[in-house]
């Protein structure tokens, strides 16, 4: 019997992965990828009574490689918090689905395990941008607002590293990463001693600078929406200042643009933290888009989709 851990390479998807394995150690191979790579499932090869452990990606995303396994006597265990659709009926399948705009994959894990491992969890949400149900879940922790204010940090550090268009654009892989933080049973030890910690805490505050120079194209009482330049640093940071542009302005929705080389957009969208609604809505409607309730986007907009999509943001939010 083979095992797989398939996971998004960004901090939930990495923290979720992180709790289960110290809660309940397994060999496993590892299938994971830049933030938006997310139809992982297809990568899945797996054979009879093999085991497959989904977390942070999306079911409805994963829909055809998920009954491709299910039919082939695969038992699959499914942690998410994205737009699923119908989830099929399979003995095979068990799921912890909970698409609530206040939660994420791995506080469901951390209610699946008892809060176990809850600091990681923590981690977790601060790098979804879920500040309120970040602190709210670690008031069992007693700490201190200087630890806090780290797990804040270690959340975000993970976050950035994610994005990218592809593996080259970030400081380290995600498995890889994964595999530096499996060791460390307490996150304040990650911080401690981590070199990797180091190297992207001084990267991320070189990136974050940049982005923070940059003029808004378009702003109201209900949209702010800026134009990125296509470059690594730019594709490394967006998904983190487009979270600290929403807690900047939490009645507005934001979205950050990049042009890309072909023409196309790639869009990250953020709904107003007043108001965590309808951005998987609204990205669902173009191609390529998906996400969740309070933060989505579309990996390549056509140019000639591009003025449709900015009347449909400002329609969604403005009439919301």
């Amino acid at each position: 019997m083979t095992d797989f851990d398939v996971f998004n390479g960004d901090a939930d998807g990495i923290c979720a992965l992180h709790q289960l394995r110290l809660a309940e150690p397994r060999k496993a191979e590892l299938i994971t990828g830049v933030k938006r790579d997310i139809s992982l499932l297809k990568r899945v090869h797996a054979k009879a009574y093999d085991r497959v452990t989904v977390l942070d990606i999306s079911l409805d995303k994963n829909r055809h490689d998920l009954n491709r396994l299910l039919n082939q006597t695969v038992d699959v265990h499914y942690f998410d918090h994205h737009f699923a659709g119908d989830i099929p009926a399979s003995p095979q399948l068990q799921t912890h689905i909970d698409t609530a705009a206040n939660t994420c994959t791995s506080l469901l894990v951390n209610d699946y395990l008892h809060g176990q491992f809850l600091p990681w969890a923590v981690t977790a949400a601060f790098g979804d941008n879920l500040f309120a149900a970040a602190c709210d879940a670690a008031k069992a922790l007693n700490l201190s607002a200087t630890q806090l204010h780290l797990l804040e940090q270690l959340g975000t550090l993970i976050n950035y590293n994610a994005y990218g268009v592809t593996l080259a654009d970030l400081h380290f892989s995600p498995a890889a990463l994964y595999g530096e933080i499996s060791a460390y049973e307490n996150p304040f030890d990650f911080i401690a001693q981590s070199a990797s910690y180091e190297q992207l805490t001084k990267a991320y505050a070189d990136d974050i600078e940049q982005a923070r120079q940059l003029p808004y194209e378009r702003a109201d009482d209900a949209i702010k929406v800026i134009f990125l330049p296509d470059a690594a640093w730019t594709r490394r940071v967006a998904g983190v200042y487009g979270n600290e542009l929403a807690r900047s302005a939490p009645a507005h929705a934001h979205a950050l643009i990049t042009e890309l080389p072909d023409g196309d957009y790639r869009i990250s969208v953020r709904a107003p933290l007043n108001n965590k609604t309808d951005a998987d809505v609204l990205c669902r409607q173009f191609p390529g888009g998906g996400g969740r309730k309070a933060a989505a986007g579309i990996n390549a907009l056509p140019a000639a989709m591009l003025n449709d999509f900015i009347n449909a943001f400002r329609k969604q939010y403005r009439s919301s």
